[in-house]
């Protein structure tokens, strides 16, 4: 690569690094266990949300381009594998995708990045569905 060329910049540098990822990822916890309207998939989690919290941010920092937190402590994600034990159906699914919009909002992501990040979402989460409907 020539000097004046730029390497792309990743989602993960995008968003501002862990601090911001954090961010995102707090604001996504802290919906779920607020709002009513994601009651179902608080439900799938158990009692206390500390350890998903932490392994959503490990998980998104690499997955966003940034430190592979989560393959460092756990090996490759294996998504579906994991999730297999919890039921994870459309209502599920939506949820989650909801959650992670409206917490993507009010961490106030850049727009476009934010439309990208909605599609992966959707396409990762629909992918995870273990039940019909």
């Amino acid at each position: 690569m020539s000097e004046n060329e730029t390497q792309p910049v990743s989602p993960f540098e995008t968003i501002g690094g862990e601090p911001n990822v954090r961010a995102l990822v707090e604001r996504f916890y802290d919906l779920m266990e607020l709002e009513p309207g994601y009651a179902v998939l608080r439900g799938v989690h158990g009692p206390d949300l500390a350890s998903a919290r932490d392994k959503l941010f490990w998980f998104l920092c690499g997955w966003l381009g940034g430190p592979q937190h989560f393959v460092e402590r756990f090996g490759h994600p294996r998504l579906r594998a994991r999730h297999m034990p919890f039921k994870i159906g459309i209502q599920e699914r939506d949820q989650w995708l909801a959650c992670m919009d409206q917490a993507m909002a009010d961490v106030e992501l850049d727009a476009g990045l934010r439309g990208q990040l909605q599609k992966s979402f959707f396409q990762t989460a629909d992918w995870m569905r273990n039940q019909n409907g």
